[in-house]
């Protein structure tokens, strides 16, 4: 029996750097909005038999959305912040999976991951019985500016990459990260932020330079053309 893995989709988001009048996770590329796209690469994944969708709690958009209705999703209302929403996950999929069991957190805006990378991913992780995260090595010189808008030096790239998701964990280990960093008012910017901040080993697992985060509107367009191109060669 191939491994059982649940996942967690945050998109309690309002995607204010996007402008516009809808939240970027119903944003429509490719015949479906992003949040489809992104529940849908989960869903196509065998080893995942559960995805819960972590909603804003005024969110009136989600009920139209017929991939909802599908038996494996269960949807809840977010917080205010990222962990706060994935944290509203984690304590659903408590409610029946035990705390050393793995789990994925994917998201919503990152509407062109592969399937292959998926099941990478899960397997990297369950064969080391170590974290990891989907992640890019960075290959472009990268600068960093001083407070005057002027670079101030040039950082060696060498061993530097360019976070992804899914991000894969045990789900006690992750909550518990998650929730004191929250007690401590610590920043963390994704689920292994928190990890590394608990002291956890988290692996990188080489992905897709097609897996990016929606985040701009001049990333739709790129966007777009890495969906039409997985319908033509396959997920």
């Amino acid at each position: 029996m191939s491994l059982q893995c649940g996942a967690i989709l945050p998109a309690a988001g309002i995607g204010a750097r996007m402008g516009g009048k809808l939240p970027k996770q119903y944003l429509e590329l490719a015949g479906a909005t992003l949040l489809e796209h992104s529940l849908s690469a989960l869903l196509d994944c065998p080893e995942i038999s559960s995805v819960v969708v972590v909603l804003h709690a005024q969110d009136r958009r989600a009920a139209d959305l017929s991939l909802l209705s599908d038996p494996r999703v269960r949807c809840v209302a977010g917080g205010t912040e990222r962990c706060d929403s994935v944290l509203a996950g984690l304590d659903v999929l408590a409610e029946r999976t035990p705390e050393q069991a793995w789990v994925l957190v994917h998201d919503a805006a990152r509407p062109c991951v592969l399937a292959h990378d998926i099941v990478r991913l899960i397997r990297e992780v369950s064969a080391r019985a170590i974290g990891g995260i989907l992640a890019e090595p960075i290959v472009d010189t990268v600068k960093q500016a001083g407070e005057d808008g002027l670079v101030s030096r040039t950082l060696d790239r060498n061993g530097l990459w360019r976070a992804q998701t899914p991000q894969m964990f045990r789900l006690g280990e992750l909550r518990q990260a998650l929730q004191t960093a929250r007690e401590q008012g610590l920043a963390v910017t994704d689920e292994a932020s928190a990890m590394e901040l608990a002291g956890y080993p988290v692996q990188l697992v080489p992905g897709s330079p097609s897996n990016l985060k929606v985040t701009v509107p001049a990333d739709l367009a790129l966007a777009g053309w890495y969906l039409d191109r997985n319908k033509t060669w396959g997920r």
